[in-house]
Parts: C-alpha cells; sequence; structure tokens
C-alpha cells in the first residue's frame, strides 16, 4: 500500500513538472519571437493566454469538464464561446499581425509554435484532471 501511493506520488511529481517545463518553453517562445525581431507586438497574443482559461474560472468552477459536457444553459454556454473566441483569438492575432506587416514570418511561426505546445499543456492538465488518482 505504502509502495503504491510513493509510486502515484512520483508520478505526480513527473507530470507536474513535465507541465511546467511545457508551459515555460511556450511562454520562451512567446518572448523569443518578441525579442529576436525587436518587435514586441506579437506580445499581444500571451493576452490570449490570459483570456482563455477565464471562463472556465469564472464559469465551470474551476473545472475544464463543462467544456466536454453536452449540458446547456445561459452560462454554460457563454463560458464554451468565450473559450472558443479566445483560442481562435490567439491563432487570429498572429495571423492579422503579419497580413497588416507589423510582424515578419518568422516570429508568426514562432507563435504558432507557442501556441500549440500551450494547447499541448492545457490538454496534458486537462487529463491530468480526469484522472481519479490525481
Amino acid at each position: 500500500m505504502a509502495m503504491t501511493i510513493e509510486a502515484n506520488l512520483v508520478a505526480f511529481n513527473v507530470s507536474l513538472a513535465g507541465l511546467a517545463f511545457m508551459f515555460s518553453a511556450s511562454i520562451l517562445l512567446q518572448i523569443l519571437a518578441c525579442a529576436i525581431y525587436n518587435n514586441w507586438w506579437p506580445m499581444l497574443s500571451a493576452l490570449m493566454y490570459v483570456l482563455v482559461p477565464m471562463p472556465c474560472l469564472f464559469f465551470g468552477g474551476g473545472s475544464t469538464q463543462f467544456l466536454i459536457s453536452r449540458d446547456g444553459g445561459g452560462w454554460v454556454d457563454a463560458a464554451k464561446f468565450l473559450t472558443g473566441a479566445s483560442a481562435v483569438g490567439s491563432v487570429a492575432i498572429p495571423i492579422i499581425l503579419r497580413h497588416a506587416g507589423l510582424i515578419g514570418s518568422g516570429a508568426m511561426f514562432i507563435e504558432f509554435t507557442s501556441f500549440f505546445i500551450f494547447v499541448c499543456t492545457v490538454l496534458c492538465f486537462h487529463r491530468a484532471t480526469l484522472d481519479d488518482e490525481w
């Protein structure tokens, strides 16, 4: 019994360290997209990284479970819409900035890589919170 608790604790620490590394890599790429090209316009998409979890915190009770449920209602539907709009904004902002000529193609692709890593981090966190053992 003590061995399984110890093994679960080690698995939890490894998962937590992996999530922290992925999140840090995403933020590092976000900053590098700005610093390499000496242009801080791509930092606008970091605003969306702050806005994406807000509907979960305010309307979902801090859980991501409501995103995959079929339950509806005014606040639940509003939270799903705001989460989707924030996620689309994270991709759209670098595209719009590139189209307007404010950032280069390299910065846009670094932003996309940062967003991909961020999404993978969120999905891994969601999967980890669905497990009952955590």
